[in-house]
């Protein structure tokens, strides 16, 4: 069975899906495996690399793309699904909630589609999270650039030319992207409070050495997959409200709430950021689905009474190689997981669990209950 690698042409992707590492694990499997020439070159990982391990190397992008198995980060160009054979397996981020043509004109072609967004978060599966491993490098990724943009140096130093107090450190949301953020900001010496609308996770804050800020909004909870649910407009006020004079005494802010396939809650109004110390930093991560915060752009760092509001997108490409090593372990687990080496084929067997989250289009149709019902307005 063939694995086809095309490289990312999304603006700005530096990741690759396969790492010559994993690329050599599929071959000692059995597959074969053909790479678009340049793929992993962003991510420090040459054509001569991938060669080395087995992978056949070309320039022929349809040929890649006309593989058994399509391995990318992100989702397929529209104009390239028919480029994909009927009974192909595409398997990269695909965001289904909001791809309903993309992910229709995948069905009608015959096409496997795999969305590594769907992946369920269960003891099982969590070698294949893809979600959570990028968060994870992008919360790490939040504080380095908020060091970069603040005047101020993180730790406590004690000279004699005076002591520098630690820089305070706001972190809005402690899924898995915002406990990295805790920890790597404690790391780097900052004093450190957070906040999130699930009281279960304050011990987790706690054990990182951060400080968990009490907002009573009520009942709130988390979904059966561990993620923050909705708040209501009124908790939502009470939430802004309870953050409003920690903010203005932080010197960074790092707003990290999403909500899966919708948009992200704005929880830090303008004025909170007017209020807040010139020099100051706010970095929104949500920034590509909607954003937390009032005034922050995508790819843009804007200034707002002084403070820089930063709304960097895509922020595990910026650390392309280790995201690309983590996202192409996420991959090689899910194949090994599924692979029956007897009949040489993918069993995503539509009884299990994990594919029935994350198996998107099936045999001409679009049979994620979830995706499905959406689309037909239920």
């Amino acid at each position: 069975m063939q694995i086809g690698v095309p490289k990312e042409t999304w603006p700005g992707e530096l990741r690759t899906a396969l790492v010559p590492q994993n690329a050599k694990k599929l071959i000692d499997a059995g597959f074969s495996i053909t790479v678009e020439s340049g793929t992993g070159v962003a991510a420090g990982f040459t054509d001569a690399d991938y060669e080395a391990q087995g992978a056949s190397i070309t320039t022929d992008r349809s040929q890649v793309l006309g593989a058994d198995i399509v391995l990318r980060v992100r989702k397929p160009e529209t104009s390239e699904v028919n480029q994909l054979k009927s009974g192909a397996v595409s398997v990269s981020f695909l965001d289904p909630f909001n791809e309903k043509e993309l992910v229709e004109g995948m069905a009608q072609q015959g096409v496997t589609a795999i969305s590594m967004e769907m992946i369920p978060r269960t003891t099982r599966a969590q070698k294949m999270d893809a979600l959570s491993s990028q968060a994870n490098l992008a919360g790490y990724v939040t504080v380095i650039l908020a060091a970069f943009h603040c005047p101020k140096i993180m730790p406590m130093m004690m000279t004699p030319a005076g002591t520098i107090r630690p820089a305070r450190v706001f972190v809005i949301g402690a899924g898995v992207a915002g406990l990295q953020a805790i920890a790597t900001a404690k790391r780097l010496g900052a004093r450190v409070d957070a906040f999130d609308t699930r009281p279960v996770v304050a011990e987790q804050v706690r054990s990182l050495g951060g400080k968990f800020v009490e907002i009573d909004l009520g009942d709130t909870g988390q979904t059966d997959q561990g993620y923050a649910k909705e708040l209501t407009p009124e908790q939502i006020e009470l939430q802004r409200e309870g953050q409003k004079k920690i903010i203005a005494q932080s010197d960074v802010v790092i707003t990290t709430a999403q909500l899966f396939g919708r948009p992200a809650p704005q929880i830090v109004g303008r004025d909170m950021v007017e209020a807040m110390q010139p020099g100051s930093v706010v970095i929104d991560m949500a920034v590509e689905t909607g954003g937390n915060v009032e005034g922050s752009v995508l790819d843009q760092v804007t200034l707002i009474n002084g403070v820089k509001v930063v709304g960097q997108g895509n922020l595990p490409s910026e650390v392309a190689r280790n995201a690309s090593e983590m996202y192409s372990n996420n991959l090689f687990n899910l194949i090994d997981a599924f692979w029956d080496k007897e009949s040489k084929s993918l069993n995503l067997d539509p009884q299990d669990e994990i594919v029935q989250h994350c198996v998107i289009t099936r045999d001409g149709n679009v049979v994620n209950e979830t995706i499905k019902n959406i689309y037909n307005g239920a």
